[in-house]
């Protein structure tokens, strides 16, 4: 969760619970909502399907690029995109949550570390974040996963927000968003990110049988040819674990009545 919505009382918190499956943990903030999940042996195994999707970006970036650049997380979630970013792809990695419990929980729970020379986790506004000069144009993946305990919507979600994003973004940047809700909803904020990216910079996958729906915005990125993408597919299941020859089958671009829907 992180969201633009001020709160001074600790009280007004949705505090972080947790139960376990299988071998599996899962954060709640008091409801019965998933708002993140580690596998206990294979803590840096990205185990929700949605949360797999969010790295599609890394079929738009060229192989030896994968692990260079800064990746931020709007929204920490288990800290599972995080744990991703610095421990596996080792990049300079920033994640962003404005509940304090959240933070608490991931670091005593699902094996957040310390802050360290490529990792900090900020105790903050998404919203500001990526509304402050000092981080335009620093971010080369952006992953967007805000949605707070009752999990109806995204608490950010406006064109101002999406704005925002594309100009946190360095050229040739990657953003990815999780997007949970009815399929107007869906239409709405994919609009929304359009109209911010450019018709031509987003795509999305089909959504999860969870109804998670992933869209993936570019800034100025050009999509390579079919063979490329199904090369870079290969490499990263076999470097990674992920499946992104199966990603590449469920992406594509936004439907044309999305893209010309009218402005909010």
């Amino acid at each position: 969760m992180s969201s633009s919505k001020k709160k001074t009382d600790k009280q007004d918190w949705a505090p972080a619970t947790l139960s376990e499956f299988d071998g599996v943990r899962f954060l709640h903030l008091d409801s019965i909502w998933v708002q993140g999940a580690m596998r206990i042996r294979k803590p840096q195994q990205l185990e929700l399907e949605y949360i797999q999707r969010m790295m599609a970006w890394m079929l738009w970036r060229d192989d030896a690029e994968l692990r260079e650049g800064h990746a931020v997380q709007l929204g920490l979630g288990a800290a599972a995109l995080t744990r991703f970013s610095h421990k596996v792809l080792r990049m300079k990695t920033t994640a962003v949550e404005l509940n304090p419990s959240v933070i608490t929980a991931c670091r005593a729970w699902f094996h957040l570390p310390d802050d360290d020379r490529r990792l900090t986790v900020l105790n903050e506004d998404a919203g500001a974040w990526v509304a402050r000069e000092a981080n335009l144009q620093t971010v080369q993946v952006l992953n967007v996963d805000l949605y707070d305990h009752e999990a109806a919507g995204p608490v950010l979600d406006d064109e101002a927000f999406y704005s925002n994003c594309h100009a946190v973004l360095a050229e040739g940047g990657l953003m990815t968003v999780n997007l949970f809700g009815r399929s107007a909803s869906f239409a709405r904020s994919a609009g929304r990110i359009a109209r911010a990216f450019g018709s031509d910079q987003v795509w999305s996958l089909a959504p999860t049988k969870e109804g998670n729906t992933v869209v993936v915005a570019a800034r100025g990125v050009r999509v390579p040819e079919r063979d490329e993408l199904e090369r870079r597919a290969a490499n990263i299941e076999s470097q990674y674990g992920l499946p992104a020859r199966k990603w590449l089958r469920l992406v594509r671009p936004l439907p044309i009545s999305i893209i010309n829907q009218q402005p909010d």
